[in-house]
């Protein structure tokens, strides 16, 4: 492992403009490209290239394509979840999705943070913090989770959303920045309940 990976998988500043991370790249760009391919492809090989891509995944993930992530191999994501079209999970620190989580089209999951001084961010130094969404959460469409953000497990964010900061879990949450608007009971479960 080079010096930037190691320096990324700690979460500390690295350059990105690394051959080793370049190489990571290149490995994604390559399972993004047959991942997203307009092609109809086989169920079996289509969760193929996603198990080789990603670090986890769960029985019964589905992901619908187009699908795009910065390095796939800190991505896990839990049993029974479902990512609509569009997304878009910048994993330069691991990114954690839950069980039966339902992930709207063009949602975004971003754990990279560039440098706030101008030089060290013209230099290209970045970092990551781990975003983690909890078990049976879902995610309107077009949310945007911020780097380091936890979601916890129930809670629903309505479309559109940018999540800045951590959320409890069993609560409904809207806005930018998102915000908690209510508890969820029970009965806001579904049909059923």
């Amino acid at each position: 492992m080079g010096e930037n990976q190691k320096r990324m998988a700690a979460g500390d500043w690295f350059l990105p403009d690394d051959p080793q991370l370049a190489a990571d790249s290149a490995r994604r760009a390559q399972l993004c490209a047959q991942y997203n391919a307009p092609a109809v492809l086989a169920p079996e090989e289509r969760e193929a290239i996603l198990r080789e891509l990603l670090g986890e995944v769960g029985d019964g993930v589905r992901i619908r394509p187009p699908f795009h992530c910065d390095f796939g191999h800190h991505i896990r994501i839990g049993a029974g979840t479902f990512v609509n079209f569009g997304a878009v999970f910048l994993d330069t620190a691991p990114i954690t999705v839950g069980a039966d989580v339902q992930i709207g089209p063009n949602v975004q999951l971003l754990a990279p943070i560039h440098a706030l001084d101008p030089e060290l961010r013209r230099a290209g130094w970045e970092r990551g913090l781990p975003v983690t969404i909890g078990d049976n959460v879902w995610l309107g469409g077009g949310v945007i989770v911020c780097p380091g953000v936890t979601i916890g497990a129930n809670t629903v964010v309505g479309a559109g959303s940018v999540v800045v900061k951590d959320l409890p879990a069993g609560v409904l949450a809207v806005g930018n920045p998102a915000r908690v608007v209510r508890v969820l009971g029970p009965a806001e479960s579904g049909p059923g309940r």
